[in-house]
């Protein structure tokens, strides 16, 4: 036997076995094994990707005009008018000096920090922070402590013991957290890193842009601290329903990134079209604040039934609502019995969230009904 067949074999005896699903996808709902499901697993928060209305616009708008690759990186001959706009409206809206595009937001994380970072810097994580952050912050070659979750004490303590042997240290720290929906508290983390000299932030808004804000800008808006981030990161393939991922910044880490981030320098770049759709929908973002405000409604009134039900507490305080469940087979025979009702919601367990915390995560969409959402409690 080899160690492919060993390992495979191993993990299906813990649970633990990947598989992409069959699916198809009918709008709102997934069709999978012969059912119908209404989709709670989608990260399309604002209902964009289903808004037919939407793309005939945008198709009605392009014409013939964007090109369905840009056939190179754009550093060679990829780099076209619509990526200089679109960062152009996303410096405008951030209020920044610039930004810049990437072509997801893993290439993001695992481009920035190893770039940005060297043996003279220390990086200071949270505990739950994405893998692609991980794989950013191992990339770079750096010294790393992972701070408790949120615990901006612990985080206090290895700036006050560490700080003073690196030239620079880098806080980084998503800011809705994807597996229990709670939220940094970035206030904290700025007026943190206020107190020393050599402290910047790194913050990543996947979860957050488009959801949250005014004017959709995410929890740094919420937390009026755009101006104290130093890498702004987000993502366009949840919310703005598109595929690709942006960081905001001074005009010196733009330029420095340009010459040094590997993953930009050598990929083929977002298809032009692609980017002239995340453009279409970004442009829009302030006026979808109806979207926002359902969708918040939406989750409170799940949030609040599931809390009444679990028997771990909820910290979640966003449209990503975890139904911990504790054990593996618990959470798939949990999810089995909702799919089988009409609500296609799927099983996290471990690896993906610690030990004896395997879950439901419901992953709420503006597109959903009160009703929708009614049906579903009556199940849990």
């Amino acid at each position: 036997m080899n160690k492919f067949t060993q390992h495979l074999q191993q993990l299906a005896e813990i649970g633990q076995k990947r598989q992409f699903p069959d699916i198809e996808h009918q709008g709102k709902f997934v069709v999978a094994r012969g059912l119908t499901m209404l989709n709670l697993s989608s990260n399309d928060y604002l209902g964009l990707a289903n808004d037919a209305q939407q793309v005939e616009r945008f198709l009605q708008s392009i014409g013939k005009n964007q090109p369905l690759t840009s056939s190179s990186s754009r550093l060679l001959t990829g780099n076209f008018p619509i990526y200089q706009d679109f960062e152009t409206l996303l410096a405008q809206r951030f209020q920044r000096e610039s930004a810049l595009l990437f072509n997801s937001g893993y290439h993001a994380n695992i481009g920035i920090l190893p770039a940005v970072a060297d043996k003279q810097t220390l990086i200071l994580a949270d505990k739950l922070v994405h893998a692609s952050l991980i794989d950013g912050i191992r990339l770079s070659g750096a010294d790393f402590f992972r701070y408790k979750h949120n615990d901006y004490l612990h985080l206090e303590q290895l700036l006050q013991t560490h700080s003073e042997r690196y030239r620079q240290v880098i806080i980084v720290t998503e800011s809705v957290f994807s597996m229990d929906g709670d939220i940094a508290d970035l206030r904290q983390l700025t007026a943190l890193k206020k107190r020393y000299t050599n402290v910047l932030l790194y913050v990543d808004e996947a979860h957050a842009i488009g959801v949250y804000g005014q004017q959709g800008l995410g929890m740094a808006e919420v937390f009026d601290c755009i101006q104290e981030i130093d890498f702004l990161v987000g993502t366009f393939g949840k919310a703005l329903a598109s595929m690709g991922a942006y960081l905001v910044c001074d005009g010196e880490i733009r330029e420095y990134l340009i010459n040094t981030m590997r993953p930009l320098i050598f990929s083929t770049a977002l298809p032009p079209i692609n980017v002239a759709w995340t453009y279409f929908l970004f442009e829009q973002l302030p006026q979808f604040t109806e979207k926002r405000h359902h969708l918040e409604k939406l989750s409170q009134m799940l949030r609040t039934e599931v809390a009444k039900r679990s028997e771990f507490p909820l910290l979640s305080e966003t449209c990503i609502v975890p139904y911990i469940l504790g054990e593996n087979q618990q959470a798939v025979e949990k999810a089995d019995y909702l799919q089988k009702q009409g609500y296609y919601c799927l099983p996290i367990r471990p690896p993906t969230v610690p030990k004896g915390t395997a879950r439901l995560r419901f992953s709420l969409t503006a597109d959903l009904t009160e009703q929708e959402i009614k049906g579903l409690i009556a199940y849990l």
